[in-house]
């Protein structure tokens, strides 16, 4: 059966009761099933009844307007630019399905669209197809694909993607690295090897490390931030698997919680389906 979306629940609040007391506890316990953390939904419906008292707002017209500014707040939106003749390098990080390897082809495609010079990094040398699937997609989109052999230092995939990029007078290199949270220790060594070597190699300020989460997973998904944001820093999101019938709450509670904004939202296999994040637009949709 499909899930019933926070903007059906939202709509159908407002047929079920007055804006009192109790349609605010429905509106938590909906924005709570939409993906925004139970800490987050009791502040923000509790500062929600409060504004609508001050303002005397009584139509679902004027309380939808209040609750979309509030949520365009919390969702944060990032913009990366490449700096010219310089080594830029973007490092994804994410657990393993959350479409890291695909989402690397789709911003290597975005960039090069723009007339970058970009390079892909197969930095996960660790599960079997994630190679071989970064090489299928160079091929198809006619992007260089840097790789060493199945099992090697992810760091010295990096490495030699940049020094690459040096030669050639700089551009992007897009680094695709391993997920494997059930073993978090070995992973987050491993990241923070590649995070200094790639550090190393960037210039100044060209240097990102962007999440990839998938926006279907809700809280989860909130949690992984808070992992790889103590491992190494991120710097930005990607969020795949998005359509507006998602629940995606997970933008709002990352950015409020963690204040790490979103740079792209995937919404589709293609690699033209990726777009940069638009914070309003996404509050827009969100509440349909």
């Amino acid at each position: 059966m499909a899930k019933i979306s926070f903007a059906e629940k939202f709509k159908n609040l407002f047929s079920a009761s007055k804006i009192n007391s109790d349609f605010f506890d429905d509106l938590c316990d909906a924005l709570v099933e939409g993906d925004i953390g139970a800490k987050t939904a009791y502040e923000m419906t509790e500062a929600l009844e409060k504004i609508c008292r001050e303002k005397k707002i009584t139509t679902e017209e004027g309380v939808r307007e209040e609750l979309k500014n509030m949520l365009s707040s919390y969702a944060k939106s990032v913009s990366f630019e490449i700096e010219k003749d310089k080594v830029n390098i973007f490092m994804l990080l994410g657990v393993n399905g959350v479409g890291k390897t695909t989402s690397a082809a789709k911003m290597a495609n975005f960039y090069r669209n723009k007339g970058e010079s970009v390079t892909l990094a197969a930095s996960d040398t660790f599960r079997a197809a994630a190679e071989e699937q970064l090489e299928m997609h160079g091929k198809n989109l006619g992007i260089r694909v840097v790789s060493h052999q199945h099992g090697s230092d992810p760091s010295a995939v990096v490495f030699d993607a940049a020094d690459s990029v040096r030669a050639k007078n700089g551009g992007l290199v897009i680094a695709d690295t391993a997920g494997r949270l059930h073993n978090k220790e070995n992973l987050v060594r491993e990241l923070q090897k590649i995070d200094r070597i790639a550090r190393e190699k960037a210039d100044e300020g060209c240097y990102k490390k962007i999440l990839v989460i998938d926006a279907t997973t809700g809280q989860n998904a909130v949690r992984q931030a808070e992992v790889f944001s103590e491992a190494v820093g991120v710097d930005g999101i990607i969020m795949t698997k998005y359509d507006s019938t998602a629940r995606g709450g997970a933008a709002f509670s990352i950015g409020k919680e963690l204040g790490i904004p979103v740079a792209f939202v995937c919404t589709g296999e293609k690699y033209e389906n990726i777009a940069p994040f638009d914070a309003e637009k996404y509050a827009e949709e969100f509440l349909g």
